[in-house]
C-alpha cells in the first residue's frame, strides 16, 4: 500500500488537488474532515475545548462556532497551541481509523490530506510528499478573496502555518498551483502517473512500514483513548 502525504497552505488550492484524487478513484483521508467529527457537540474533543475556551464559543444550538474559535486561535499562538494539544490525540486517531478501513478494503493508494503535515509529524508514513505551493501574494489574494477578509486577518492565518516555501523544500513532488485550472490538471496528470505506479523493492518495504507504523499507532490510540475514558467517567 502506498500512503501518498498531501499538503499545502490555505488557499494554495490543496482542497481542488484532493478532489482531482477523488474523481481518479483514489480515496483521501481529509484531515479537515476528521477534525470537524472530532469537535461535534458531546464529543470528548467537545467537551475538551469548550472546558478551556468557554461556552462562548458555542453556538445556541450547543456546536462549536468555528469561525468564532478561529478567530481567537489564529490571533493569538498560545492559544493555538492549546487548541492543537488538545485535538490532536483525537485527530490522529480519527485519522488512523480511516486509513485502516481503506487499507482492509484493499486500496493500494490511499491520499493523507494534512494541512499541518510536517508540523503533525505524519510524513514519516508517506511517500511520496505532494506539495501544493503557490507565492506568498497569490496566496494572500486568494485567502481575502476567498473568505472576504481583511488583509491583517488574512496574513494573520497565513502566519499561522508553516511557510510554503518551507514546506516545498521538505516535499518529493511540488505542484505550482500559481497558474489556472488547466495548468493545474495537467501537473495533476504526472502526479497521478507516479502515484500509480508499481511499488519498487524499496517503496513496498517502506509501504510496508508505514502501514505497520498506523496499525501500531491505531492501537495505542485505542488503549489510551480507553484509559482516558474510563477515568473520566469515574
Amino acid at each position: 500500500m502506498r500512503i501518498v502525504g498531501l499538503t499545502g497552505g490555505i488557499a494554495s488550492g490543496k482542497s481542488t488537488v484532493s478532489n482531482l484524487f477523488k474523481t481518479h478513484g483514489i480515496p483521501v483521508v481529509d484531515a479537515d474532515l476528521v477534525a470537524r467529527d472530532v469537535l461535534k457537540k458531546g464529543t470528548g474533543g467537545w467537551k475538551k475545548v469548550v472546558s478551556a475556551f468557554g461556552e462562548d464559543i458555542l453556538q445556541p444550538d450547543g456546536e462549536v462556532d468555528r469561525p468564532k474559535l478561529g478567530q481567537i486561535v489564529f490571533s493569538n499562538p498560545e492559544k493555538r497551541q492549546i487548541l492543537n494539544r488538545l485535538l490532536a490525540p483525537y485527530i490522529s486517531s480519527g485519522i488512523f481509523w480511516e486509513m485502516l478501513k481503506l487499507w482492509m478494503k484493499g486500496f493500494k493508494v490511499i491520499v493523507l490530506d494534512v494541512p499541518l503535515l510536517f508540523e503533525a509529524k505524519m510524513d514519516k508514513w508517506t511517500k511520496p510528499i505532494i506539495v501544493v505551493w503557490v507565492d506568498p501574494e497569490t496566496q494572500l489574494q486568494r485567502l481575502m478573496l476567498r473568505d472576504r477578509t481583511s488583509e491583517d486577518d488574512a496574513q494573520n492565518r497565513i502566519n499561522a502555518q508553516m511557510s510554503l516555501d518551507l514546506k516545498r523544500t521538505r516535499a518529493d513532488i511540488v505542484i505550482d498551483n500559481t497558474g489556472s485550472l488547466e495548468d493545474l490538471k495537467e501537473q495533476f496528470q504526472n502526479v497521478l502517473f507516479e502515484v500509480t505506479k508499481p511499488l519498487t523493492w524499496t517503496e513496498f518495504g517502506l509501504s510496508r512500514q508505514g502501514a505497520a507504523s498506523v496499525l501500531v499507532s491505531i492501537i495505542v490510540g485505542v488503549l489510551i483513548f480507553r484509559k482516558v475514558y474510563n477515568t473520566e467517567s469515574l
